[in-house]
């Protein structure tokens, strides 16, 4: 096994961040972290691991916009469909989770929760996750070979 690689680029993923760190072994990428962030694990890790990390869920709805990059909104979780943790297993702000998609088996999309569960349980609205990796993106189509 070789030793583990450390690429810096920018522009990796669309939108922001517009600058992260990947960090591989042998050309399997583990993790990226944003220049001002805390190291994340890299969607094909995850998908390797799926418990490795916990997981909130999107409805059919929301799909295609995390797909496309937005910004991850409350309404997304709290629908039907949605899925957020109950209150003894609440999330903070702050921790990093995978999205699954209503319906789909794989984690969509990994990203740091801007507010914890309970808060967007009582809210309904607002910003959950504004940066992350999601399937398709700049870093999921990055070839290492």
């Amino acid at each position: 096994m070789n030793p583990p690689c450390i690429f810096t680029n920018s522009k990796l993923t669309n939108p922001s961040p517009d600058r992260v760190t990947l960090y591989t072994i042998d050309s399997t990428p583990l993790f990226f972290q944003p220049i001002d962030g805390p190291p994340v694990p890299h969607l094909r890790l995850i998908h390797a691991y799926p418990t490795a990390i916990p997981t909130i869920q999107i409805d059919r709805g929301a799909i295609r916009f995390v797909l496309s990059g937005a910004t991850l909104m409350a309404p997304g979780l709290t629908s039907p469909g949605g899925r957020l943790p109950d209150a003894e297993h609440a999330l903070e702000a702050g921790q990093i989770v995978g999205v699954k998609a209503e319906g789909k088996e794989e984690i969509c999309m990994v990203g740091m929760l801007k507010v914890g569960t309970e808060e967007i349980k009582s809210k309904g609205k607002g910003v959950v996750i504004d940066e992350g990796h999601y399937l398709g993106d700049g870093l999921w189509r990055m070839h290492l070979d």
